[in-house]
């Protein structure tokens, strides 16, 4: 079950890319339209929620034997369930900024800060074949990020702050999984993801309440659009539970720049828009990059 983690990483990176899109409809830049940064984002956890504490229940109930967690746990929870909020909100405002591959492309400096603050935080160190990988990834996916008529200040500050907060996110679900501890891994990765979900929905929704008056309802009234948000975004998040729960978290989110050639891939072959020999570089220095972080995973590093 070694590299249990690795497969789980790719299929959450699809599902992001793919709720990326979703999204990215919603907020008014792609197809559709209509709703504001927050009531996309907010989309997100409003069906996902439900879908991850149904599994959540039904792991319990099939038998999964997990300790009533304390006060860290849930300090894990509600920090990053916090970050990732923000974070989302920031990447939903990116697209309107940039076109969609370079948007995301500014948030992957999230793999650098995730290994630091890992090794910060708690104390999960990279090995250094594990960081020539990260720093590989760094190279192509700023190589990716760079249009040809420069960058946009906004959106670099936008996407350096999601970055490093769904980072901080990444290490504190991490924490949770680890809190819960001996349980199984699918049972810490749903109880969390649970808790978390139903978090961010109650704070959305207050947030919408007294910031955004009648967004919640173009939200619920255009549930047959944003479900699918929900769905695929609670598909992805249950892939990157289930690898925190399994890997140290550093080696997670590296991997996970595997979404940047996704989400490329995307760009082609549904948005239209045109691969450049630069992007292809960077795709490919991606791609070597994840070759670099998996092979320093199962050399032990």
């Amino acid at each position: 079950m070694s590299l249990l983690w690795v497969w789980v990483t790719l299929a959450a990176a699809a599902a992001q890319t793919l709720r990326f899109l979703l999204q990215r409809q919603l907020a008014g830049a792609g197809r559709g339209g209509g709703l504001s940064a927050g009531g996309a984002t907010f989309s997100r956890f409003l069906f996902g929620a439900p879908i991850a504490s149904l599994i959540a229940a039904g792991l319990l109930a099939a038998g999964a034997r997990v300790a009533v967690p304390g006060a860290g746990f849930f300090g894990f929870v509600l920090l990053g369930g916090a970050a990732q909020v923000v974070a989302t909100f920031l990447t939903v405002r990116l697209f309107s900024l940039r076109n969609f591959a370079v948007g995301v492309a500014f948030t992957k400096t999230e793999a650098v800060q995730v290994a630091i603050l890992s090794a910060v935080l708690l104390g999960e160190r990279v090995s250094a074949l594990g960081w020539a990988g990260i720093g590989v990834g760094l190279l192509g996916v700023l190589l990716l990020s760079r249009p040809p008529e420069g960058f946009s200040a906004r959106a670099m500050v936008y996407g350096v702050a999601a970055g490093g907060l769904f980072g901080l996110s990444s290490i504190c679900y991490r924490g949770a999984t680890l809190a819960l501890e001996p349980a199984p891994f699918l049972a810490r990765a749903f109880v969390t993801l649970a808790c978390v979900t139903l978090a961010q929905s109650l704070g959305m929704a207050l947030y919408l309440r007294l910031r955004e008056p009648g967004e919640l309802g173009r939200v619920l009234g255009s549930w047959r659009r944003t479900v699918w948000v929900g769905v695929t975004g609670v598909a992805g998040s249950a892939g990157w539970f289930t690898a925190f729960a399994l890997m140290n978290a550093a080696y997670v989110r590296a991997l996970g720049q595997v979404e940047m050639v996704f989400t490329l891939l995307a760009s082609v072959f549904w948005l239209r828009e045109r691969l450049s020999a630069r992007e292809g570089a960077g795709m490919a220095l991606v791609v070597g990059a994840l070759l670099l972080i998996v092979a320093a995973q199962a050399g032990g590093g």
